[in-house]
């Protein structure tokens, strides 16, 4: 049995599958293959309960945790309206291919269209071609403005670390 709910981060088994299914998608090649840090574990179920613009969605098979969304919500100036940004998405590779990324996806759409939403974004690797598959099966595309200029790309700059995430 699949439930999709929006995660309670006063309920502690919700707390404790964010940050599991966050560091096992970490640990994934597709997520850098690296353990989340000790700072990020102990704290990262708080630090998204402090933010009332960050929506967690988790999906459960069988009461075990199966699959995340993080989601956070963003503002189109073009549109001048909220958007809903999918930041993470995660599905333990036991459960892949079982059409939970669609009921995620369908979930957050829903909080999109309550929160008056003009659209959802994401980003997804060049290479991931199964997630971008989903993504399309779900109506996602690449974007443009003028397709003279070209798609949009997502870029990065990092900033250094603080003296606490350091020391740990």
């Amino acid at each position: 049995m699949i439930k999709v709910i929006k995660a309670n981060f006063d309920i502690p088994a919700h707390r404790e599958a964010v940050v599991d299914l966050m560091n096992t998608y970490a640990l994934d090649y597709m997520g850098g293959g690296e353990e989340l840090s000790d700072y990020v574990k102990t704290n990262l179920a708080s630090e998204l309960a402090k933010r009332q613009s960050i929506h967690a969605v988790l999906a459960f098979v069988d009461n075990k945790p199966a699959g995340l969304v993080i989601a956070i919500e963003g503002f189109s100036t073009f549109a001048c309206k909220p958007l809903l940004n999918i930041h993470d998405l995660i599905i333990i590779p036991e459960y892949r291919r079982q059409g939970i990324s669609k009921l995620l996806l369908q979930k957050v759409e829903d909080i999109a269209l309550e929160l008056g939403c003009c659209k959802l974004t994401l980003e997804v690797l060049e290479g991931n071609h199964i997630a971008q598959s989903a993504y399309q099966a779900f109506g996602f595309d690449g974007y443009q403005l003028n397709p003279d200029m070209g798609r949009a790309l997502f870029w990065q700059k990092k900033l250094p670390l603080n003296k606490v995430e350091k020391t740990k």
